[in-house]
């Protein structure tokens, strides 16, 4: 019984000090947090061990569609040149500076095939890698551009620059008729992510659309900004932005059209699809 007690209290003795020591750690600003300074490898190798894992188990159940279609593998490489490029190169292309500078390091992909199912590649496109600089393209792209930037990956170990360049410019479309050519990729229908209710959705687009980097936002994670308005109490207000009648249709229109509703205000527009304005409108109607 004795051993047993000295056994406890030496486990609690030892957590409490791991404990006052990352206090120590946190609370006194010991870690270096600079860009220009890496990772320690062996917290550059938890990290990524815990990101791996976590996205093996998330993903274990995804059932990619074709991905040796051609017109698929264009597509893809079109979004890609659009949207990857500048963090993590191309055949022939190197990174650009934002992407050179990241800790960690997003490299290149050609060797993706190798380490990740496509499954898994198309979950961490889809949802991102918190605190990593990854985001998650599923609001900015749609289901079917998700998959063909997969089965471009799939690829990508194969090409040589000229097949990577001809392939990007063979992705690129006229958008309308007279418009500059641009790239397929762009928001779209998405899979059902099983968030049935719309205010759930309107939640988590709060923060796809970056709206916390400006709003404190009650429900919604972020870092206390004094930029714009805080959301809190924003259902019981009368007007939206001094300018219209606080109803969902209205705060849609907001949303979506900002600068026509108001040209003087500093708020951006932030591209926001009908679909999720609604769902924003939504959640913001429970904050009373």
């Amino acid at each position: 019984m004795g051993t047993t007690k000295t056994f406890l209290l030496t486990v609690a003795a030892l957590g409490a000090a791991a404990l006052a020591g990352a206090a120590c750690v946190v609370l006194g600003g010991l870690y270096d947090v600079a860009a220009n300074t890496p990772h320690y490898q062996p917290v550059h190798t938890l990290l990524e061990t815990a990101m791996r894992q976590s996205v093996r188990l998330r993903a274990r159940d995804i059932r990619p569609p074709p991905l040796d279609d051609a017109q698929r593998v264009t597509r893809g490489a079109a979004c890609y040149r659009a949207k990857c490029v500048q963090c993590h190169g191309a055949p022939g292309v190197a990174q650009g500076d934002i992407g050179k500078s990241m800790q960690p390091l997003p490299g290149p992909l050609v060797d993706a095939r190798q380490r990740w199912h496509a499954r898994e590649l198309y979950w961490v496109t889809k949802n991102g890698i918190r605190m990593s600089g990854m985001p998650a393209w599923e609001y900015r792209l749609s289901e079917d551009d998700l998959w063909a930037l997969v089965a471009f990956l799939q690829h990508l170990p194969d090409m040589t620059p000229q097949q990577y360049a001809q392939q990007a410019q063979a992705g690129e479309v006229t958008v309308s008729p007279g418009a500059s050519p641009g790239p397929t990729c762009a928001p779209g229908p998405r899979a059902n992510d099983g968030i049935g209710d719309s205010v759930r959705r309107g939640q988590r687009a709060l923060s796809q659309y970056a709206c916390n980097a400006c709003h404190v936002i009650p429900g919604v994670t972020g870092s206390s900004p004094h930029v714009g308005p805080s959301l809190a109490g924003v259902a019981r207000r009368d007007m939206i932005a001094g300018q219209l009648a606080n109803t969902p249709e209205h705060m849609v229109r907001w949303l979506r059209h900002t600068h026509t509703v108001d040209p003087r205000t500093a708020m951006p527009e932030m591209g926001v699809t009908e679909a999720d304005a609604r769902d924003i409108a939504a959640y913001l109607a429970t904050l009373d």
